[in-house]
């Protein structure tokens, strides 16, 4: 189990959670990254391979971020989207490799034609 985090500030104006850490290590996740990185089963799937790629979520804020026990927060997403517990491990995982997951997030877009932009999501649907 890790460590939770000294801090935890959402940015508003900016869509990012800030996590400060024990160590003085401190990560900005954008509402976005956090959102097409949710750990729910809604995301994740069932299993390797079954995952779900988000699309047209450039734009998603936060609005909630409720502890969860010791070891974890829910966030609600202004998309409705609200399952998945971000636990301790899991955010500072995310921090810490933020820039590999990210690029992977959007080479997975590329590779399927998809777009971060919620206009891309009306389209898709006409």
């Amino acid at each position: 189990m890790s460590t939770a985090p000294k801090r935890i500030t959402y940015h508003k104006e900016a869509a990012e959670l800030e996590l400060g850490w024990a160590d003085g290590t401190t990560h900005r996740l954008s509402a976005e990254f956090l959102r097409v990185h949710s750990p729910s089963a809604e995301v994740r799937g069932h299993g390797v391979g079954q995952e779900v790629l988000q699309i047209g979520k450039r734009y998603v804020t936060i609005t909630g971020i409720e502890p969860t026990g010791r070891y974890a927060i829910k966030i609600t997403f202004d998309d409705g989207h609200d399952s998945g517990l971000y636990d301790w491990a899991y955010l500072r995982k995310l921090g810490d490799n933020q820039e590999t997951y990210w690029q992977t997030y959007l080479d997975r877009l590329s590779k399927v034609g998809a777009s971060r932009e919620p206009q891309f999501i009306q389209a898709k649907q006409l």
